[in-house]
């Protein structure tokens, strides 16, 4: 039985390559972000993304007398050029002789199929090593919108603000504690025209605000008086007073997004009591670049967003190891135009 199982792992579907392959055909977890397809993917052969800046502006031009000697000049954009190291993420996975040891041999499924149903379980189950990477891949495109790129234990890798030498962004607060009348709609236009202002023309006629709030942020503003009264009459006035836990809706526009993150509610989620703004549809300003993986077989080709490894225990068939990489960076290259509200005053 041990040397048909052995054999079964060295066969086509448990190769490197085929396996790598079988990963692009399994669908994404759902995710609020993920969904939104905010970030252009861009595959890259090296182990760095560059990214080149460009400082362009707007001048008034003076008027002048007919014949007279031109009285200004168009100044040259300065241009910088900035390299960031795309990070690693990577999880394995051992099946050990043991695990595969009352697998029978006849029966309605065969050795084959028993084998590659477990292996798929462990990569593409519910809590399988690629989901992990689906996971960790929300956290960071939370963290993008946010203007940073964040570890797992919350660690700041990238703080886009910093390396681009932009100044932190400030909070708009919305006072939402106070409910006043008439309140919310000017706040939301002042978001609305800083992101915009500060976009420098990334903004499209098409771009929409995006604004995923916190539980607590959420709730006080779908109860707020300005929100409640604007939706009075409308159909889905009867789903604000039902409940909205997790949904989304335009105000003042702006759409709306109760982020449901993590299950408990700690390790991706948002802020406290805050509501994270950005574009959709914005080009430029959102980018994840993948990264070629460390093996022979994908050196200097373009990256692939996961890897699978398999590792033989050609000494004592004992066990069969697999192993997934990702090389991911989850990129904003315009925060300014990323803002913050709270909910207090």
């Amino acid at each position: 039985m041990s040397g048909t199982i052995i054999d079964i792992f060295k066969t086509d579907p448990f190769s490197s390559i085929e396996m790598t392959s079988a990963v692009d055909r399994v669908p994404h977890l759902p995710s609020v972000l993920g969904d939104l397809n905010l970030f252009t993917p861009n595959p890259i052969r090296t182990t760095a993304l560059a990214v080149e800046e460009r400082n362009g502006i707007l001048t008034v031009i003076p008027t002048s007398q007919r014949g007279a000697p031109i009285n200004s000049e168009r100044t040259t954009e300065k241009r910088k050029m900035r390299y960031f190291e795309v990070p690693r993420i990577t999880q394995g996975d051992t099946v050990h002789s043991h695990e595969l040891q009352n697998i029978r041999a006849f029966g309605e499924t065969s050795v084959l199929m028993q084998v590659q149903d477990e292996v798929a379980r462990r990569l593409h189950g519910p809590t399988g090593i690629v989901n992990n990477i689906n996971y960790t891949w929300e956290n960071m495109r939370l963290g993008a919108v946010q203007g940073v790129l964040v570890d797992q234990d919350g660690s700041v890798l990238y703080n886009w603000n910093d390396e681009f030498e932009l100044a932190q962004p400030g909070e708009f607060a919305f006072n939402l504690d106070a409910n006043i009348e008439y309140s919310l709609r000017p706040i939301c236009n002042t978001v609305v025209r800083t992101m915009a202002r500060a976009a420098k023309g990334a903004f499209l006629p098409t771009t929409k605000v995006v604004g995923i709030c916190s539980d607590g942020f959420w709730d006080k503003f779908t109860t707020h008086i300005d929100v409640e009264k604007t939706y009075k009459n409308w159909s889905e006035a009867s789903e604000l007073r039902e409940g909205t836990a997790w949904r989304h809706f335009e105000f003042g526009g702006i759409t709306w997004i109760n982020y449901r993150g993590s299950d408990d509610n700690a390790t991706i989620k948002v802020p406290d009591d805050t509501v994270k703004f950005f574009p959709e549809g914005a080009p430029g300003v959102f980018e994840v670049a993948y990264a070629p993986g460390e093996s022979f077989d994908w050196i200097n080709t373009p990256g692939q967003p996961v890897y699978i490894i398999p590792i033989f225990d050609r000494d004592r068939n004992m066990w069969w190891r697999v192993e997934a990489f990702s090389y991911p960076l989850f990129i904003c290259k315009r925060p300014e135009t990323l803002a913050s509200g709270r909910r207090g005053a």
